[in-house]
């Protein structure tokens, strides 16, 4: 059974490990930077959200977001900033139990988000869900 519930900031470092679980599925772990103290402060903001799925007591995925405003439409949204699941548990629903935590917590919101186009499973799995995919290029920029 999958109980899924919101990360509070005594949860900073079991969402640090999952973060890095992510980041090495994806090849990237060179990109986390952000630390379990990060972690606390951050769970401890209203504006952002961590869902955890945990089985048997033990985390197996999480998705989190922030709350944004569209400038276009002048409505609130939901930017999903990430999705994952344990591999063992990928598969088994987790993650579309996830989403539709997301969903119901959107109170009919839209809901956003980015997808690598490497990631074709990823992408099956949002459109098995009913999700629309359109292309977009991501910018990114440090000024120094």
């Amino acid at each position: 059974m999958i109980d899924i519930r919101r990360a509070t900031p005594d949860d900073a470092s079991t969402v640090h490990a999952l973060i890095h679980g992510l980041a090495g599925h994806q090849d990237q772990t060179w990109g986390v930077t952000v630390s379990v103290e990060d972690l606390k402060r951050m769970l401890a903001r209203p504006d952002i959200t961590y869902l955890i799925a945990e089985r048997d007591g033990q985390a197996v995925g999480y998705v989190s977001w922030l709350e944004r405003i569209s400038f276009w439409s002048g409505q609130d949204y939901l930017h999903l900033d990430d999705l994952y699941v344990t591999g063992a548990e990928r598969g088994h629903g987790v993650g579309e139990r996830l989403m539709r935590a997301a969903a119901e917590a959107a109170g009919g919101k839209v809901i956003r988000w980015e997808v690598a186009e490497a990631n074709e499973a990823a992408q099956r799995f949002y459109t098995r869900i009913g999700a629309t995919l359109t292309s977009k290029k991501i910018g990114r920029w440090q000024p120094q």
